[in-house]
């Protein structure tokens, strides 16, 4: 495959935090487990920062899906079900993505009205302002564009909630893993990229369902929705913290005191999954550390003052 040839300085420039709103596409796995609902609702209630234009959803297989396409069925619904707890129109909003992961096609793309629509938006954008796509899941449906459209690559900046830290041992994260063919394309094509690790990093951002119960019951539908999703997640909660990894990925273009990051060369990702340096890998950048407290805080405040259906009681609708 023959990218485009960005300059390590053209990426630099495009990876510096944006100073004014950007225009966003979301690629989320939402059904997989709990943290890519409270990212997604984040970003909807920052529309000062945030213009989100379109959310696709991506494909997952685990104990909550049979296979890739009914993950990201799944994660589909969901994302309907949630706009919708916040009368949020989905019309020309929301895409299903791939139904296979790349790694299952020898690396071929996966077309999609998801991957459709992300080479639409990223073409249609003004050379000087990037469209901001923001993956908190297997990142198929960027790579499938990426090949589809590898001219994208001048058009577009990668936030992706991938792998764990580059120091790490390993880098077999949930995301990476289900389609490390998929992340090998975008980290070889040398689209700006900012890495959101895992371990060591967004492992950090954990609640817990007494701290939401303390700061949000009873506020609207839609926090008591979320935090009956997170009860649900574990059968205990007695000294269980859950880390919502995604919305480390959705806060670092929200606000830049927020994270903190390092200018490293794109490593290598090997068969059996670890990140091996590479000198000659083009730049990117990889968030080291963030802000646990005040993003915390934050979107706690966002969600508390949504105005949005009726307080839901002991009933409530369910996510």
């Amino acid at each position: 495959m023959q990218w485009p040839a960005l300059t390590d300085e053209q990426r630099r420039k495009r990876l510096q935090f944006p100073a004014n709103r950007v225009d966003m596409v979301l690629d989320t796995d939402t059904r997989n487990e709990v943290d890519d609902q409270f990212a997604l609702t984040y970003l909807l209630l920052c529309p000062e920062r945030v213009n989100l234009q379109a959310i696709y959803a991506a494909p997952f297989q685990n104990e909550r899906s049979v296979d890739a396409r009914d993950g990201m069925e799944q994660s589909y619904d969901e994302i309907l079900r949630l706009l919708g707890m916040m009368h949020r129109p989905t019309d020309g909003l929301v895409y299903k993505g791939a139904g296979r992961f790349l790694q299952e096609t020898g690396s071929r793309p996966v077309d999609s009205p998801a991957v459709r629509d992300l080479i639409a938006r990223a073409m249609a954008g003004p050379e000087d302002k990037p469209l901001y796509v923001v993956a908190i899941g297997a990142i198929t449906n960027v790579a499938s564009a990426l090949l589809l459209a590898p001219e994208i690559v001048s058009k577009i900046v990668v936030v992706w909630l991938g792998g764990h830290a580059l120091y790490w041992p390993h880098t077999r994260e949930f995301n990476l893993r289900e389609d490390p063919a998929a992340a090998r394309i975008v980290l070889e094509s040398g689209v700006p990229l900012w890495l959101v690790p895992c371990l060591g990093v967004t492992s950090h951002l954990i609640t817990t369902v007494h701290e939401l119960r303390a700061i949000l019951g009873g506020k609207n539908a839609l926090c008591d929705a979320l935090i009956r999703l997170l009860e649900a997640y574990s059968p205990t909660h007695a000294g269980y913290g859950k880390a919502l990894w995604d919305v480390g990925a959705a806060a670092l273009l929200i606000e830049e005191t927020w994270s903190r990051s390092t200018w490293e060369r794109c490593p290598r990702l090997t068969d059996d999954l670890c990140w091996q340096p590479d000198a000659s890998g083009h730049g990117m950048r990889v968030v080291q550390w963030q802000n646990r407290n005040a993003i915390f805080t934050d979107m706690f405040a966002r969600l508390g003052s949504f105005q949005g259906p009726a307080l839901s009681g002991s009933g409530g609708v369910d996510l």
